[in-house]
């Protein structure tokens, strides 16, 4: 994302995204897309700085792409959630003031939610030892937040290493453990939409959903009350500690969980390979009616695209229109568009995510 931040244009930004999408879609005879729009300021929920010295006082700096040369100083970011702003000048004065805190800080990484927690990293060029907890818990306390140093092979954790998210999703409020260094949506407003609009989608079903990249569990919540039963995949072992961590805190019963790759589900559930990560799953018990994919911004390998096509119903979130219009091309002469939706998790970007609802012609 660039510096570059214009509330004023926000609204033809949004329209060109949504003009693109649509070109992207049209092959596809797809409908009028939904367009979930951001919250034009403080919207982004993660944060990293690099410190940039000069004459010997830390200042926080920004890079435009391609450029690590020439620095953008600044002390507040209006599309960093009003908590991340809050902390960001009492946070680097702290540092300033105590050698401890602040000898060889370079970068300072922040994580907030909707909820109001907070979670700052301080990264060094040194090692940490116990010497540091001190300070950096004297400084916890009186910015409300949690603290975490990290150095080269070292991480010091005071309290805990994450904080506890809400979303509201049709009513309902869910908690979301969200763990530093982990992948979560940085746009927690734009968030909330994507997951409303994944449970419209599915609707009200007796069946069973597979879902594949499930990451931390962020669709898989919801989207168990609309099932019989899910099976969600996600090979990451951070992500899915995570996620059995939030389908217990949210007493969901109805979910198996399987540290697998999409590659190893598709050869799992064609008979290819055996797997003894499922040897206690009896995959006969499901009777799978939709699958939900959120693929990385490469999109579906060919033999997961050719697993889903098998499907009644695909739900597809995609971080890439390009990759997703390419799969489409395959998708497409299976399965028909009925729904799609735009959500501008990246205001002032190029970058946007999108969902189709396709189901078998």
């Amino acid at each position: 994302m660039g510096l570059a931040f214009n509330p004023e244009n926000y609204a033809n930004q949004l329209a060109e995204k949504r003009e693109r999408l649509c070109k992207l879609l049209a092959p596809f005879e797809a409908p009028e897309p939904q367009v979930f729009a951001s919250a034009p300021e403080h919207f982004r929920l993660r944060a990293e700085f690099r410190l940039w010295y000069d004459k010997g006082q830390p200042y926080y700096a920004m890079f435009e792409q391609g450029d690590k040369h020439k620095p953008v100083l600044i002390d507040q970011l209006p599309i960093a959630s009003r908590r991340i702003n809050e902390l960001m000048t009492p946070l680097l004065e702290a540092c300033k003031a105590n050698p401890l805190l602040g000898r060889k800080l370079f970068q300072v990484e922040f994580l907030t939610t909707l909820s109001g927690e907070a979670l700052v990293t301080l990264c060094y060029h040194r090692p940490l030892d116990e010497d540091w907890d001190e300070p950096a818990k004297q400084l916890s306390e009186a910015l409300n937040m949690q603290l975490i140093g990290r150095s080269r092979g070292r991480k010091r954790v005071l309290e805990r290493d994450f904080v506890v998210e809400q979303l509201e999703v049709a009513g309902r409020n869910w908690r979301y453990q969200q763990v530093e260094g982990g992948f979560t949506q940085p746009n927690g407003g734009v968030n909330q939409h994507m997951l409303s609009w994944a449970l419209d989608a599915a609707g009200s079903n007796d069946d069973d959903l597979l879902e594949l990249y499930c990451g931390n569990g962020n669709f898989t919540l919801p989207l168990s009350t609309r099932f019989r039963r899910v099976m969600a995949t996600e090979l990451a072992k951070s992500s899915v500690k995570s996620a059995l961590e939030n389908l217990a805190m949210n007493d969901v019963e109805n979910v198996t969980l399987v540290r697998l790759s999409s590659e190893e589900v598709t050869q799992a559930l064609t008979g290819v390979r055996e797997f003894r990560r499922l040897h206690d799953i009896e995959l006969s018990e499901f009777n799978f009616g939709t699958v939900f994919v959120d693929p990385p911004r490469a999109g579906l390998d060919p033999a997961t695209l050719e697993l889903v096509k098998g499907y009644q119903r695909v739900i597809y979130i995609s971080c890439n229109p390009e990759t997703l219009a390419q799969n489409l091309e395959e998708l497409s002469k299976t399965h028909q568009i009925t729904r799609c939706a735009l959500f501008d998790q990246f205001p002032y970007s190029h970058h946007m995510e999108s969902g189709v609802l396709l189901e078998r012609r």
